[in-house]
């Protein structure tokens, strides 16, 4: 790895988005490879890997906060499967979040040969407010509680001033000019890189391996038999999730609308966008809120913790149409975590070109 680019002071790098955290002693120095990583397997335009190479950096980058405290990385870490162990993460001023950061890992879904950053694709946060990925990335950016910069139009002169920036843009795109659109381009870019494809399963499924314990396999039975778990979160599926909004009983009464806050249509309340299961050993706690800490917490809710919600999905619902209790016996409980277990991409948490480039010495 080529160490180059300006040295970075500590004093205005911040690593972790924990208001408790001690900042690391030393100094921050960003260490790039001399020859861009290829970020897809699929393109080798040496253009789209400068872009996601730039991306990198600016989705680590604690400068694109008004105060310099947070960065895209702090609430979505790569060894969580890029997603954060808070129920809420914590704000460029301590304050929380309302929703639990989703994982970000496989935006580009099975389409990702002919993703664009820049069309309406898949619903993006837990209710789906936006489908259009470059415009994602000023969400955060904006929000009064994440990044907290009221006016985007602030953000490129801001980030001139960080000198390993210059080299990074004539990289990418011939000058160093640096504007909004060009930053929101870098950062999809690198979100759409961001592809887990070597799971157990995956082993299990694309390449025929026989990868499971009995026990792991017994859960893979319960999961797309018994307990038809497969019927929201498609393992077929390179998201391991369908766009589907589901209400699946965990208020009587919400305390968040979900997706009927965006449409304003009332069939919707209390539905949130189906998550992914790539990585779901890693990425605790789960739900929007983060209520459940554990994956055994999820599975106790379907087997007894059901209630009965205006718009409770049908497939949760028994034949009186009361909330379904599955009942489900520790045996097989312990089995479908096992079986949850064969999902993680141990690969995608530890590649180099996803983790943060900016080091300590």
């Amino acid at each position: 790895m080529k160490k180059y680019f300006a040295i970075l002071m500590l004093t205005f790098i911040v690593f972790s988005c924990r208001k408790n955290t001690q900042k690391p002693t030393g100094t921050v120095y960003l260490d790039m490879p001399a020859t861009p990583y290829v970020y897809s397997a699929i393109s080798s335009d040496t253009a789209y890997n400068q872009k996601s190479s730039l991306g990198r950096v600016l989705f680590y980058d604690p400068h694109l906060s008004v105060n310099n405290a947070i960065s895209c990385g702090s609430c979505h870490k790569q060894a969580l499967g890029f997603a954060d162990n808070a129920a809420f993460s914590t704000g460029f001023e301590g304050m929380l979040t309302k929703r639990n950061s989703k994982s970000i890992v496989n935006l580009g879904g099975d389409q990702f040969v002919n993703f664009s950053i820049s069309e309406p694709g898949s619903p993006l946060f837990w209710d789906g407010r936006e489908e259009i990925l470059q415009n994602l990335v000023a969400r955060p950016v904006t929000n009064h509680v994440e990044m907290g910069i009221e006016d985007t139009g602030v953000l490129p002169s801001k980030l001139a001033g960080q000198s390993y920036y210059n080299q990074l843009f004539v990289s990418a795109y011939g000058d160093g000019s640096i504007t909004m659109a060009r930053i929101s381009e870098c950062v999809a870019d690198f979100l759409v890189s961001i592809q887990s494809v070597n799971t157990r399963f995956d082993q299990f499924t694309n390449q025929g391996q026989n990868v499971f314990s009995p026990s792991e396999q017994y859960g893979y039975n319960l999961f797309t038999t018994k307990y038809n778990c497969e019927n929201c979160h498609h393992l077929q599926q390179n998201t391991y999730t369908t766009e589907d909004f589901k209400d699946i009983g965990l208020d009587a009464n919400y305390a968040d609308l979900g997706r009927g806050a965006v449409t304003k249509v009332t069939t919707d309340n209390g539905t949130f966008r189906v998550p992914s299961l790539r990585n779901v050993a890693l990425s605790a706690p789960y739900m929007h809120d983060g209520r459940y800490k554990t994956l055994s917490d999820v599975i106790d809710h379907y087997s007894h913790g059901i209630m009965n919600s205006p718009n409770l999905d049908p497939q949760l619902r028994d034949s009186t149409g009361r909330a379904m209790q599955m009942n489900i016996p520790e045996a097989d409980k312990q089995a479908l975590i096992a079986f949850l277990s064969t999902l993680t991409d141990f690969d995608l948490v530890s590649d180099p070109k996803f983790s943060n480039p900016f080091k300590i010495k």
